[in-house]
């Protein structure tokens, strides 16, 4: 029987085939408008950078862009570049001769090559270091790109779409990407929404899941009820479609919908605002001290969940919030939030990873 821990590793896709476009565009506003932008432009040899939060389906819109593009027939080429070492990357997408270094036996042809005819689909853009995004403007400004250790010029024929959680303009202004490279690659750009931010989809998503699910560990959950998809649908969801992909795949697992309590993290519930005051000596109650108590737990509150929402990166999370990284850290510190992620550990009940309380 499967896990729910390997259920982590299914996307919306499955083997490579996407869901039926009213599943995955829904009928919110948001995503009617996505869809709308996706075939406008899915038919234009101009690059395309898609923009969102983590696990809000980049990568299966990128698919989409594909599947509806003069270039169906040819690959999609997925290119992961925050998981390839950055001393790796450039062989990964130019590829290399025999002898260009130690342990080429054999040459080898790069990720740009093997998406000939196709779409290269860049996720994380980026996390790509600056020497390398030098070397990607020149390729798509002139489509030649030399394998390492030759001196034959190749032409890349493939569309290229790019993806990113990043704010690349303030990536530029802290000179982390490059201006240049961002205009060039920043020709269509489509922005994924968060799934906070399309609410009426979820129906549509939880009973596609849950078939998906059903099939894959072969069992037969029922179809969710109106009240659990109400608080569904209340929930804020910082990870996403993919953490709506494993509450949906614990569902099927377990059978219950009590599945849909037991992934909360207890420090994200709302909890009830108490707060004390008392009377002065002048029988006055002191509203000013109530009011800084007040912001104090709303900034608590708030920071937590930009902090999780962001994997605890402190930086993006003052981004998030227009505040200066020293800034942060000295609420964090008056909050009394921890200063890192906490230790995670591994959960007997669904063999998945959590945060330690």
């Amino acid at each position: 029987m499967a896990s729910a821990a390997e259920a982590k590793l299914v996307p919306l896709t499955q083997n490579g085939e996407l869901p039926p476009a009213h599943i995955y565009f829904g009928p919110s506003e948001a995503m009617q408008a996505v869809r709308q932008r996706v075939e406008r432009a899915a038919g234009l040899n101009v690059p395309i950078l898609v923009l969102g939060e983590s696990g809000t389906g980049k990568e299966v819109l990128a698919r989409f862009i594909h599947e509806r593009s003069p270039w169906n027939q040819g690959p999609f080429v997925k290119v992961n570049c925050p998981a390839i070492p950055a001393t790796l990357i450039e062989s990964e997408l130019f590829g290399f001769q025999k002898g260009a270094f130690t342990g080429a036996h054999a040459a080898k042809p790069g990720r740009m090559e093997l998406a000939q005819g196709g779409t290269l689909f860049l996720d994380e853009i980026a996390e790509i270091d600056a020497s390398l995004q030098a070397k990607l403007l020149h390729i798509l400004q002139d489509g030649h790109f030399t394998r390492i250790g030759d001196h034959e010029e190749r032409r890349m024929d493939a569309r290229v779409i790019c993806a990113t959680n990043r704010l690349l303009h303030q990536e530029i202004a802290r000179g982390g990407f490059r201006a240049d490279l961002f205009y060039r690659i920043n020709v269509i750009t489509i922005t994924l929404p968060s799934l906070r931010n399309r609410r009426d989809d979820i129906p549509y998503l939880v009973d596609y899941l849950r078939q998906l699910f059903n099939r894959r560990f072969q069992r037969e959950a029922a179809p969710v009820s109106r009240e659990a998809l109400q608080l569904l649908q209340q929930r804020e969801w910082p990870g996403n479609i993919r953490e709506l992909e494993n509450c949906m795949a614990r569902y099927v697992i377990l059978g219950s919908e009590e599945a849909f309590h037991s992934d909360r993290d207890p420090s994200a519930e709302k909890k009830p605002l108490h707060i004390s005051y008392e009377m002065n000596e002048e029988g006055n109650i002191p509203l000013k001290h109530i009011a800084q108590q007040v912001t104090r737990r709303m900034e608590h509150d708030v920071i937590l969940k930009v902090l999780q929402a962001n994997h605890w990166n402190r930086r993006r999370t003052a981004e998030v919030l227009k505040i200066s990284y020293r800034a942060l850290l000295y609420k964090v510190r008056q909050a009394g939030l921890p200063a890192k992620r906490p230790a995670r550990r591994m959960d007997p009940s669904d063999g998945e990873l959590s945060e330690s309380s």
